[in-house]
């Protein structure tokens, strides 16, 4: 049956009511209506009385009921926003979140002090929003996404190809559970939001984030430190002198963390919290020892 897109916007939102709540249906039923129509916001709103094509009612009832089964809708709309940059993104990585700013945040006010042209390795890079992100607020660094998944390189670097930043963003296949490999040279900082949940709150997971999201990006051992144990022992050895070392953490993780800092050589020099305000990132400098 043919309908107005006022009518489709008023049904997608009531069908979404249950899914997103009353302050976020209406503006996930608008994304959903111009992605299968390919019509802007003022489109629609200019067009409200106008019928749409069959096309585009089949298009939003697909869309509707792959959010209905928990689908993200990141996922759905095939993009998101992370620090004000719009990323490609595809169940190859994790969706960028806002609790990811305060890791981002830290990395950038540190980096501005950096000596000219510093390099940062963005280690479990994912779709590469935290290394945008920093290359996007320091216009000199040199970043390098690296992630083990072949998937999510891919992602990545489409993101830097978008945000034409292929001249200073590299992307590079790495293992952060083993030593790092010779050709990555040293750097001035490394940032990473590696996996970090456990096996225990695995189980616990939302429907769209167990049954959408990359497991290998989440899961972080038994107690969700393996990859702060490794990165932290191992990578430490390619930072330059006095080298940064930035981490995104889970819930009542930091002390766990910082621990694993200090034990390497660390000194731990700021902790915060994100939106939220729940302690999410640290940062840390390393000491080589003589």
């Amino acid at each position: 049956m043919v309908k107005k897109y006022s009518e489709l916007y008023r049904e997608a939102r009531k069908a979404l009511l249950p899914i997103d709540g009353p302050h976020q249906a209406g503006t996930t039923a608008r994304e959903l209506l111009q992605l299968a129509s390919g019509k802007s916001a003022a489109e629609l709103l200019a067009d409200g009385e106008k019928y749409a094509d069959t096309a585009v009612c089949i298009a939003l009832e697909k869309y509707l009921e792959r959010m209905e089964k928990g689908e993200p809708l990141a996922y759905i709309l095939g993009e998101w926003e992370f620090y004000g940059l719009k990323l490609h993104v595809t169940p190859d990585v994790l969706i960028p979140r806002d609790d990811t700013v305060a890791v981002a945040e830290i990395a950038i006010r540190q980096a501005l002090f950096l000596d000219q042209n510093p390099r940062i390795l963005d280690l479990c890079t994912g779709s590469g929003c935290i290394g945008l992100a920093i290359a996007s607020r320091v216009k000199d660094a040199k970043v390098t996404l690296a992630d083990l998944s072949r998937e999510a390189l891919a992602v990545a670097k489409k993101n830097v190809a978008l945000h034409h930043m292929s001249g200073r963003v590299s992307c590079v296949q790495v293992d952060a559970m083993a030593e790092p490999p010779a050709f990555l040279g040293q750097f001035d900082m490394i940032v990473s939001n590696p996996p970090y949940i456990d096996r225990k709150d695995m189980e616990g997971l939302e429907v769209s984030v167990k049954d959408f999201e990359p497991h290998m990006a989440l899961f972080g051992g038994e107690d969700g430190l393996d990859f702060y144990r490794s990165i932290t022992e191992k990578y430490r050895h390619i930072l330059k002198p006095g080298g940064y070392l930035c981490y995104e953490f889970g819930e009542d993780q930091g002390d766990d963390v910082c621990h694993i800092l200090t034990a390497n050589g660390f000194t731990v020099r700021k902790r915060v919290s994100d939106y939220n305000g729940t302690e999410r990132a640290v940062i840390a400098q390393y000491c080589a020892e003589e």
